[in-house]
């Protein structure tokens, strides 16, 4: 399990709308790993779905296991009906004050089996993670 935080010079709902909103995270995605995801999807609630396309085209479905209106989301990744292997991607928000959020972002892949999406898991490092919250900033800071 890896994780990154840092201070944003924005209010928790502007951050979490670019976090919720499956349709705006190629944009802030450090990875490299989103191309795209149709409009339409905002997340509300557990239990929701989304679906992302990955740069090579594959199309992963995304089941919402946490959701706090504002502050916090995690989702579990799947191929497209199947169940989800076991990493996890959470986002975390912390007000500081009406214009400032600690954000933190953890990716953990402590359940996952299989050694070829070990390999992968653990190629996402804390940086990328960081690199994802810098992009998530300069989006948030400037609306």
């Amino acid at each position: 399990m890896v994780s990154a935080s840092r201070e944003i010079a924005a209010a928790p709902d502007v951050i979490f709308e670019l976090i919720a909103d499956p349709a705006q995270q190629p944009r802030w995605d450090g990875n490299g790993n989103l191309a795209e995801a149709a409009a339409g999807q905002r997340v509300h609630a557990v239990g929701d779905v989304f679906a992302m396309t990955l740069g090579n085209g594959a199309v992963r479905e995304n089941r919402i296991v946490e959701f706090e209106e504002g502050r916090r989301i995690a989702w579990l990744p799947s191929e497209e009906g199947k169940a989800p292997p076991g990493h996890l991607w959470r986002w975390e928000i912390e007000p500081i004050d009406a214009g400032r959020s600690t954000v933190t972002h953890t990716y953990d892949w402590t359940n996952l089996t299989e050694e070829k999406r070990l390999v992968r898991a653990r190629a996402t490092t804390a940086d990328k993670l960081a690199a994802s919250i810098e992009r998530l900033a300069i989006l948030s800071e400037g609306a």
